[in-house]
Order: structure tokens, then C-alpha cells, then sequence
């Protein structure tokens, strides 16, 4: 499984239901690269890991419904995880990983950490 860390990728979630002034469903985005406090000293592809203690202050492209969420009553808010790694301690919390559940818009809806992080290329060495 795909670990994550502070370099690109995120959570999503869909239907995060905000007021404006009628319900509407908006998607929700939480970037890595936003996310406080990451493990600075365990670094994944020189950016540093992510656990269960990391938050993201901000989550995007709900910007519209402004009066905030059905549930929530705000919006733009913070993002955490609920589920990590059973099997890996990162600074004493559970790593976070792609398909780690994640509470967005502070509890207004359940999304996934689904955009990966990691850029794989392909070397052509000729010897």
C-alpha cells in the first residue's frame, strides 16, 4: 500500500453537502501538502511521512456553499484521518496511507485519501 506523504496528492469526498442558501453537493479536497504536523524526520521520496495526529487546516472547492455545511455548518474547514496503518508507528501514531478514511469539512462528510503522492519514471539506461 502507498504510503503518504507532504510532497502532492490528497483526500476526496463526495456529496459534502453545503448551504447556499438551498443544499447543494460540492466535492471536498484536502491537498498533503497543506497537512500540520507531518513526521519531519522520516522522509518518503525527500518529503516528510504523514500519521494519525496530522490534520490539514483547509479543504478546497467547497468555496460556494457559503453558508456552511448541512451537517458542519462551515465550510472550508479541517481534515483528518480516521483509519492508518495497523502494522506502522510513525512518531507513536498509525501511518496514513492511499485508502486511509478521512474526515472532511471538520465532520460534514467521510471522503478517502484516493489522489496519489508518488511520480514513477521509467529510466532508459543504455550501457
Amino acid at each position: 500500500m502507498l504510503a503518504t506523504h507532504q510532497w502532492m496528492g490528497g483526500a476526496m469526498a463526495f456529496p459534502d453537502v453545503c448551504k447556499m442558501p438551498f443544499p447543494f453537493p460540492f466535492f471536498n479536497l484536502g491537498l498533503r501538502p497543506m497537512t500540520i504536523p507531518a513526521c519531519w524526520h522520516i522522509l518518503l521520496f525527500g518529503g516528510p511521512m504523514h500519521n494519525l495526529f496530522a490534520k490539514t487546516p483547509i479543504t478546497l472547492l467547497d468555496q460556494p456553499g457559503v453558508l456552511g455545511g448541512v451537517i458542519s455548518q462551515v465550510f472550508m474547514q479541517m481534515q483528518r484521518h480516521i483509519t492508518g496503518s495497523f502494522t506502522l508507528l510513525l512518531r507513536g501514531g498509525p501511518a496514513t496511507r492511499l485508502t486511509s478514511l478521512a474526515v472532511q469539512n471538520r465532520m460534514n462528510i467521510v471522503g478517502f485519501e484516493c489522489i496519489p503522492g508518488m511520480h514513477f519514471k521509467f529510466f532508459n539506461f543504455k550501457f
